[in-house]
Order: structure tokens, then sequence, then C-alpha cells
């Protein structure tokens, strides 16, 4: 029996036998997740018009990101000492709370405040199923498991967009976040009645310091990038304060997590060069990702007066392509490794960037539907051998850590990214005259937007050149070059 079977019978699933259930319930618990970021994408313009405050938007994202992100290391360390299935089901739990307090909110701030509930609950939803999988499958296996994963990601582009749009122009904004509520249900019901694990109980230490030092120094920045050039100017005394402690909190995170008998992020993670460069090329997919579902619906529904509904499906694209790449890379890293391949998927991802950014001044649907399709390409070769080459590096007592990890990453760069872009948009429109409603005022600043992601793709190359050559060994194990260190 490998290692990888080993690993499976621990997780106590069968190597062969029910996995197959157990899939489909993983891709029901990431389609949670999967169709909330795609409603919600194309519906933002209903509900500026409803509840008001434009300004306020790109919070949605950001908040709820923010939330997500400072958990998931939370949950990643529990998950290593208590199980994956009691914390999965409680994300599901608290992901079905948020979703109906979201429904039911009546001003954009109230929006903002329960899109945390909802950010908490997927913090652990979408890293849970990963390692999960992670736990059953093989290295071999994974690429395949993770399209599948990703599939899920390509159906919620049709259908979120498709009933976002219906419910924003036909019904009620408020529809799709109510759609959840049978979603969460049926997928904690399949849960835990398909998902059985043997751990080894053991006394942990939860880092409460770590989380509650690492939120509030996010949180400080987030809201330095969101607010500047808003409700203060960039020069000016909020600035400096907001984005001095945001930076004086992430020291002190450093030195809590160094005497943490266990750091919600371990340091370690960031010692191993595989690790730390596939950990930061995830922040930059996180990044790219949100900039290009966020600003190509208003810039769409903007600059052309398209409808919801049609701006979804052109967005959808970026995700239509993922899983097609991810369920194909495991035949480009078993036979060129990891490296080469994630290099060629940032070629493609640069390319897709870049014609959205030439494109913006002219608004061409069809090339921003397939600039998107090249975008989602691209990540579905970076993101998913990225971390199935973390997570075979490491044993199953730190798998959970450095999955957590790299979700951790790829929220962090979403929230940070998005609020960056939204800010770089934000300003162009106060300074034009017209602002949101004037088409040439938005075409230009989503442009600048687009011209942010393409910085933040490009520079993701850097990273990915600084990975080591890591290859699959026939134990199912990640071997690095010598030269290059780990």
């Amino acid at each position: 029996m490998t290692k990888e079977q080993t690993e499976s019978v621990k997780s106590g699933v069968g190597f062969r036998s029910e996995r197959g259930p157990l899939l489909i319930a993983l891709m029901l618990s990431t389609g949670l997740v999967a169709i909330d970021a795609t409603i919600l994408a194309t519906s933002v313009p209903s509900i500026v018009g409803d509840l008001g405050d434009f300004s306020q938007f790109p919070w949605l994202f950001s908040i709820y990101l923010l939330a997500q992100a400072v958990s998931v290391p939370v949950y990643a360390k529990l998950s290593d000492t208590v199980g994956r299935k009691p914390l999965i089901l409680f994300g599901i739990g608290l992901f079905l709370a948020g979703s109906i307090l979201c429904g039911l909110a009546w001003s954009m701030p109230a929006l903002i405040a329960f899109r945390v509930i909802q950010g908490l609950g997927a913090g652990a939803v979408q890293p849970m199923a990963v390692t999960i999988a992670g736990d059953v499958y093989t290295v071999a296996e994974r690429a395949k498991v993770q399209g599948y994963l990703a599939s899920v990601w390509a159906i919620s582009s049709v259908a979120g967009p498709a009933l976002g749009g219906l419910f924003s122009e036909f019904f009620s904004w408020r529809l799709i976040f109510f759609v959840n509520v049978p979603l969460c249900i049926l997928a904690g019901l399949m849960i835990m009645q398909r998902f059985h694990e043997k751990i080894e109980k053991r006394k942990h230490h939860i880092d409460y310091a770590g989380s509650i030092v690492l939120t509030i120094a996010l949180s400080s920045l987030i809201l330095a990038v969101l607010e500047g050039g808003q409700a203060w100017a960039w020069n000016s005394l909020y600035s400096f304060a907001a984005f001095g402690f945001g930076a004086v909190m992430l020291v002190v995170f450093v030195l809590v997590e160094r005497r943490a008998a266990e750091p919600v992020l371990p340091l370690w993670v960031f010692s191993r060069r595989l690790l730390l460069t596939t950990t930061l090329m995830s922040l930059g997919v996180g990044a790219i990702l949100l900039g290009v579902t966020s600003f190509v619906p208003t810039y769409l529904e903007g600059a052309l007066h398209i409808t919801p509904l049609i701006s979804g499906l052109a967005v959808a694209a970026i995700t239509l392509g993922w899983p097609i790449a991810a369920s194909q890379s495991g035949r480009f890293y078993l036979t060129i490794g990891f490296k080469r391949t994630i290099l060629i998927g940032l070629g493609i991802a640069v390319l897709g960037t870049l014609s959205l950014w030439l494109s913006a001044p002219t608004p061409n649907l069809l090339l921003v539907t397939v600039s998107c399709f090249i975008v989602g390409l691209g990540l579905g070769l970076v993101a998913s051998p990225g971390l199935i080459a973390a997570q075979s590096s490491v044993p199953w007592e730190e798998r959970g850590v450095v999955t957590g990890t790299n979700f951790f990453a790829r929220s962090i760069g979403s929230a940070v990214g998005v609020a960056i872009f939204g800010a770089i948009a934000n300003s162009i429109y106060a300074s034009h005259a017209g602002g949101q409603n004037d088409p040439a005022t938005i075409a230009l600043a989503t442009g600048s937007a687009f011209l942010a992601v393409l910085v933040c793709a490009v520079a993701i190359v850097v990273a990915a050149f600084a990975m080591p050559d890591a290859r699959l060994q026939s134990d199912g194990t990640v071997a690095l070059s010598p030269e290059l260190g780990g």
C-alpha cells in the first residue's frame, strides 16, 4: 500500500469505495461558495440601485474575503487536530445563517456586516473540501479531482449569473442569497452521510491572539486602501495612520506567532521555498480573479448598457476556462513538472489580462468574453498545480495548514486586490465630470483597474521563476531539484 493509500485509510475513506458519492458532496459544498460569488458580482448595480452608496460596493467583496481569509488559518489548524468533518459542517451552517441575513438586509452597512458572517462560513467550506480531497485522492488523481471541483465554478458561472440576472431584472436581488438555503441543507446532509474520518484526538491550543491581531492588521490596511481618496485624502493624517497602524500590527502578528504554541499561521510555511512561492502565486491569483470578476460586469453594464444577465455570462467565461485547464493540468505537471506548467499558465493569463486592458477604451462584448476565457485557462494551469505541489510536499498532519495557507493567501489577494482596484477606479470616477453615469468615464476607470490586474499577473511570473523545480515521485511525494532547495 502506497503512502497516499495509507493516508486515505487514515481519513476513514476506502481507497476505491465510497469516494464517488463523497466527491459529489465536496462539489456541492464548493458550489455554495462558487454560486454566491458569481451571483453577487453581476447583481451589484441592482443592489446599489436599491440600497444606494455606490462608493461602498467594493466592501461587499472585501469584507467577505477578509472574513474568509482570517478564518481560514484557524479552521486549517483545527482541522489537523479535531478533523475536517466538524469544521466543514460548521462552515456550511454559518454560511447558511449569513445568507439568510444578507437576504433580509435593509441597508448597505447591514448587508456589508452580514457578508462578514457569510465570509466566516466560506472560510471553512472551500479549503476543507479541498483538504478532504487531498486526503482521499493520490497526487496523480488530484488533477482530475481538482478539475471536478473547479467544474463547480463552471456550472456556477452559468447558473449564478443567469439566476442573478433574472432575479435582479424580474424579481429581487435578495433571492440571490436565499437560493443558498436549500444548497446548504443538502450539502450538510451529504457530508454527514458520506464522509467518515478517524482522528487521533489530542489536546490543541487555539491561537486566539494571532487571529485577532491578524484581523486588526488586515482590516486597517484594507480600510486605508478603500477609503483613501474617498473619505480622506491619500496624503492625510488618517491615511498615514491607517497604513501605519496596519503595518505595525503585522509586525506584532509575526512576534505573536513566534511565541504561539500552535500558531494560526505557522512561520515555517514561509521558510520552505516551494511553499513560499506557491503562496505568493496564490496571492496573485486571488487578486486577478476578483479584479476581473468584480469589474467586468460594471464595465459592460456601464459602458455598453447591456443587461446584468448578459454581463454575467460574459464574466462567466473566466470560470469556464479555469476547470478546463485545471482538469488537464495533470497531463502537464506529470510530464514537464509543476514549475513549467505554472509558467505556461501565467503566460496565458498575462495575454488575457493584456487583452482586457487594451480593449477597454473601445468596449466589445465578444472580445471581453474571449479575454475572460483566456484568463481562466491561464489561472487553471497556475492555481491547481501550485496547490497540489504544496499539498504533496508535506505529510497528512501538515496538509490542513498548507492548504489553509494557500487559500488564506488567495483570499487576502482577492480582498486587498479588489480594494486596490476599487480605489483606482473610484479615483477616476471622482476626478471626471459625470462619474459613474458617463460611459467614457466608466471605460477609463475600469481600464485603469484592468491595467493594475495586468501588472499583478506579470508580478506573479517573478514568483514562478523563483519556484523550485518540483516533480512527482513514484511514492506520490514531490521531489525538488537539489540545487534549488525547498
